[in-house]
């Protein structure tokens, strides 16, 4: 099974990519929340690889951080929900807004999802919702800091994931916190990596004194 891949950002949409390793293009599908995370055309992405094995098919499902894939796996475990509706739900809803709506039963919530009806929700709701506490264990998240908060933690794990300095990542999630950035996973990520290209442009520049 495939469980990373590392590569060039040969093309992307919404909700796939293609990342070529070594001259061999992967077509891997994706939640919006990692579109969002990924970098231009040609760069370099690293992305954790759900493997989905049919008998007529193989999928590829990827993800920028590890619990947006374990949360995807998670999904997977509830009668009735397949990759497709699970990928759909995560494009739907952040991983810090889905979490507490399972926990807390927000069926109104949940049918918002473009897909998920009522009977949907209430057995995701029934079947998930310890499953969705265990997740918020404190090993399974990235640890804050002192002064840091849940949210930055898990941007700066993100950000890590894709292949950033854990100092710069560190540097420009306060920038952004300090510029206004909303404080949601997918906007706090997005003013980051728009922080990072400048720090980024300026080291490959500026030489050692940096």
């Amino acid at each position: 099974m495939i469980g990373h891949l590392r590569g060039k950002l040969f093309d992307k949409r919404p909700n796939q990519v293609i990342v070529d390793v070594s001259g061999v293009g992967y077509e891997v599908l994706i939640p919006l929340s990692t579109f969002y995370a990924l970098g231009e055309l040609h760069q370099d992405v690293n992305l954790l690889i759900h493997t989905h094995v049919r008998e007529d098919q193989l999928a590829l499902y990827g993800f920028v951080t590890s619990r947006e894939k374990q949360l995807f796996e998670v999904l997977l475990s509830a009668s009735g929900v397949g990759p497709v509706l699970a990928l759909k739900i995560l494009s739907g809803m952040s991983v810090e807004e889905l979490l507490p709506a399972i926990r807390a039963g927000d069926l109104a919530r949940l049918t918002t999802i473009p897909g998920v009806g009522r009977k949907t929700a209430e057995r995701i709701v029934v079947e998930l919702r310890d499953k969705m506490a265990a997740m918020e264990a404190p090993e399974l998240r990235p640890v804050a800091q002192p002064g840091r908060t849940q949210l930055d933690a898990d941007v700066i794990s993100a950000l890590a994931n894709l292949g950033y300095d854990q100092r710069l990542a560190e540097t420009a999630v306060e920038d952004a916190r300090r510029n206004g950035a909303e404080p949601d996973f997918e906007s706090l990520l997005r003013a980051t990596l728009q922080a990072l290209s400048r720090p980024l442009k300026k080291s490959a520049h500026g030489g050692a004194g940096d």
